[in-house]
């Protein structure tokens, strides 16, 4: 196999290990808002900021993915706590961890 075919193959798979960590997919509307901001209070994200100036708590997000009304985004969870997870596309600098910060 080509190195190109190895390549393609190995971000199939990073993509597909990646979306198994998520506990739901949400189907975005299509009118559904993107998270362009992270809402950080002493390191931690405790909200969103949405494209359309809005900002949401983290629970407020989740349920708001849960609608439709976010998209591109996945749902995970670590212990009793849901959170949002940027859906895999083989580009880094959408990633939530990437995107800007504003206090909270």
């Amino acid at each position: 196999m080509n190195k190109i075919m190895k390549d393609i193959d190995k971000n199939v798979l990073d993509e597909a290990l990646a979306r198994n960590t998520l506990d739901d997919i949400p189907q975005a509307k299509s009118d559904a808002k993107e998270i362009v901001g992270l809402v950080k209070s002493s390191g931690r994200i405790t909200g969103y900021q949405l494209s359309d100036g809005s900002t949401v708590t983290k629970e407020e997000g989740v349920a708001l993915a849960k609608e439709g009304e976010i998209k591109n985004v996945g749902i995970a969870h670590r212990k009793d706590t849901e959170y949002l997870k940027s859906l895999p596309d083989g580009t880094e600098n959408n990633n939530l961890g990437n995107l800007p910060s504003i206090s909270g």
